[in-house]
């Protein structure tokens, strides 16, 4: 009898624990496809490198939800991981690197994004000889990534000077202009003053502006990274404030060339080889050029005063870091509206959606239900017939009806379009797709090693 009484105190303990386990893995499963839900809303996915997971691999361990920076790009569902938030991904890899059983590995993202990367080689060579990409345009997003590319385009750049051995074509042409001012462009630029090249860095915008209108209020990396002539950056996260200070200081280098305020129009080779890159300001020759744009491309601006301020972005990434804020977006496509239901949902903030006309007409239905959803219950407030006209530190003012509106403000989100950067490429002349060597590419890797071949 005493052993029948404690088999089945065993196996209601049994019971008991199994119940609290389903309904906790019940739970994890809701609130995984809850987190999908919310990234379908977002996106359409990762739009870079990113974890492939084989499922058949998969034991379901959760060691990969756990230890990736940028949050809940994967979870649990079913017992195995899957991707939740790909938008979110940038491509530490850290979930691949802890996988105990290889189910993960990295590749980029799907073909039909892939397909708006330029072709390059492994020394991210475009297929315009002499032309580079570095940074968030070759299709790799992190910082650490951004710098050491930067970095290795001018060393192979003065590799292929030096194997030459050859003086510059005329008294007038640079040996490098490099396009951007963000990691990428800052790296190269002080790899050149390191290696003593005649260059020229061109930024349509401010220099400390590149980071300050970063859409990451913290940026994760997963190693020290090093910038040429400064060493390492030791810390794992650095805010935009400490990077802007670092910029701030490679402003004040005498050799530091930077044309700012300059948007490059046009980048064209000529016959003997010489770059010509024009902007409104003029037009500058050059031997080699990195572009170092990001991916984003140019947003388009409104042109109103305090538009300038750092609290005024235009690319939302992670709405989950921006909580109990005052909260303004201005736009009407599917990208404003699914920024502002993504930031209305988070812990305690008020948000404000503006639009110039007086209803939206080119959003996605399902966009149009859910925000007409979030308006009703009280999530977000929308203000048709609106225009800002003046952006401070503390609010936002409005033309609203020949009427000025003034609405309490931390940040303001301008999704007004712009040029993406791929038909910039098209326009230059580099071929986008695969990021495996086409022919081309494949005949620029050959050139390039056989000019670094030592003359004999």
């Amino acid at each position: 009898m005493d052993n029948l009484i404690s088999f089945a105190i065993a196996a209601s303990i049994i019971v008991f624990f199994l119940i609290y386990y389903l309904r906790g893995e019940k739970k994890r499963d809701a609130e995984a496809r809850a987190a999908a839900e919310r990234g379908s809303l977002r996106s359409d996915g990762p739009q870079s490198q990113h974890p492939q997971i084989d499922a058949n691999y998969c034991i379901g361990c959760a060691a990969c939800t756990t230890v990736c920076p940028e949050g809940d790009v994967l979870a649990m569902m079913g017992g195995k991981a899957m991707i939740v938030n790909g938008y979110k991904c940038i491509g530490h890899s850290l979930c691949a690197d802890v996988c105990p059983v290889g189910a993960i590995t990295m590749v980029m993202a799907k073909p039909g994004v892939s397909a708006d990367l330029a072709v390059l080689n492994s020394q991210q060579e475009t297929t315009i000889r002499n032309l580079f990409i570095a940074g968030e345009l070759s299709g790799l997003a992190l910082i650490k990534n951004a710098i050491n590319q930067g970095r290795n385009c001018v060393d192979t750049i003065a590799a292929r000077m030096t194997a030459s051995n050859t003086s510059r074509p005329n008294g007038e042409a640079l040996d490098l202009i490099i396009v951007g001012a963000g990691p990428a462009g800052i790296s190269a630029s002080l790899r050149a003053i390191e290696k003593k090249l005649n260059y020229l860095t061109i930024e349509e915008g401010e220099v400390g502006g590149t980071v300050s209108k970063y859409p990451r209020q913290k940026l994760v990396m997963t190693s020290p990274v090093e910038f040429p002539m400064y060493g390492k950056f030791k810390k794992m996260e650095l805010s935009k404030e400490e990077l802007l200070s670092f910029w701030s200081h490679v402003l004040q280098r005498n050799e530091f060339h930077c044309r700012k305020g300059e948007k490059v129009e046009h980048i064209e080779k000529g016959a003997d080889g010489v770059f010509a890159v024009t902007t409104p300001k003029g037009t500058y020759r050059a031997r080699f050029v990195i572009l170092a744009l990001g991916k984003t491309g140019s947003p388009r601006k409104l042109g109103v005063k305090g538009e300038d301020l750092s609290k005024v972005m235009y690319r939302l990434i992670e709405a989950d870091h921006y909580v109990n804020k005052k909260i303004m977006v201005i736009g009407g496509g599917d990208s404003a509206v699914e920024a502002a239901m993504g930031l209305a949902f988070q812990v305690g903030n008020s948000v404000t959606l503006s639009y110039r006309q007086g209803s939206f007409s080119r959003i996605k239905d399902r966009n149009s239900q859910r925000l007409n959803e979030c308006v009703r219950k009280g999530k977000l407030k929308v203000i048709f017939n609106s225009n800002p006209v003046e952006f401070t530190k503390d609010e936002v003012i409005l033309e609203v009806a020949d009427k000025t509106q003034r609405i309490p403000n931390d940040y303001v989100w301008i999704f007004a379009g712009g040029e993406p950067p791929t038909a910039f490429l098209k326009k230059i002349g580099v071929e986008l797709g695969s990021q495996d060597l086409t022919s081309q590419g494949k005949q620029a890797k050959k050139e390039t090693e056989a000019e670094l071949v030592p003359a004999r």
